[in-house]
């Protein structure tokens, strides 16, 4: 291995213009006699941890790399084709995400970089890095909306907006069975409840109130798919006050209580 030469790039002069129109005319016609539905957007059924989306300019998924498609439970496409950030997310989150959407297709921004709170491979709530960008039509015009998803790493983490709300997220994440206050949470992260109502909607869209809820009913949803615990145990192992309330917020969020959501499953 000491004799190994160092690869290096092949020393080049630049190509005439004349030469570089022909290939971008050749280039065009290349992509013109592809399927449409079977090249680029397959490659990232192939990339781990990074999860790609398009939709039309009304919003509806016209593709979804697996990733994505099992985060939301889905097995094959058809079954999110043609879904929108409401039919798949609470309408806090959703809101948040169409006006990014909506921002794009109005040509107010050329691209959207944020961070949002999304669901990781356990369903529990989560911050991921989002890029969307304009998908434009043969003639020009915007579209749709493509973009990706992509957890962080330790350079992203050192953003401002994780450091205001990292703290809260991860206590919220650890001690979500607890009762926790809020209060006492911004308190540790030395902010002001307000303060750290702003920054979580900032971040993800949402209050931490409403992902300390979330958090609560997938940690129930996954008991009552891997347990026969019922509702009330569940109830208290996941923070809720009582089972009345569990059913309330789990059907307000998954869309069934929890016996038709465990009866779903076991039919």
């Amino acid at each position: 291995m000491g004799n190994t030469t160092p690869l290096k790039p092949l020393a080049r002069s630049g190509r005439p213009p004349a030469e570089l129109r022909r290939w971008a005319r050749a280039r065009e016609r290349w992509v013109a006699s592809l399927d449409p539905t079977g090249h680029f957007p397959r490659l990232f059924d192939h990339l781990p941890g990074l999860h790609f989306f398009a939709k039309d300019r009304e919003g509806h998924l016209m593709f979804a790399s697996r990733g994505l498609r099992e985060r939301y439970a889905m097995r094959d496409e058809g079954e999110i084709l043609g879904m929108t950030d409401f039919d798949l997310n609470p309408d806090p989150m959703a809101r948040a995400y169409v006006d990014d959407d909506r921002r794009l297709l109005a040509g107010e921004a050329g691209v959207v970089e944020r961070i949002e709170l999304w669901w990781d491979s356990q369903g529990m709530p989560d911050w991921f890095l989002v890029t969307k960008l304009p998908l434009r039509g043969r003639s020009g015009e915007v579209a749709g909306v493509m973009g990706l998803l992509r957890r962080p790493d330790e350079a992203d983490r050192e953003l401002p907006v994780f450091q205001t709300v990292a703290k809260a997220v991860e206590r919220i994440r650890r001690d979500y069975a607890k009762a926790v206050v809020l209060e006492d949470v911004a308190r540790e992260c030395g902010q002001s409840l307000r303060q750290l109502q702003r920054r979580f909607r900032s971040a993800f869209g949402i209050a931490p109130q409403e992902f300390l809820l979330k958090t609560r009913v997938l940690a129930a949803q996954a008991l009552l798919d891997s347990t026969s615990l019922n509702a009330s145990e569940i109830a208290r192992r996941c923070g809720f006050v009582d089972a009345s309330g569990f059913a309330q917020h789990f059907r307000k969020r998954i869309g069934l209580t929890p016996t038709e959501y465990r009866r779903r499953r076991e039919g």
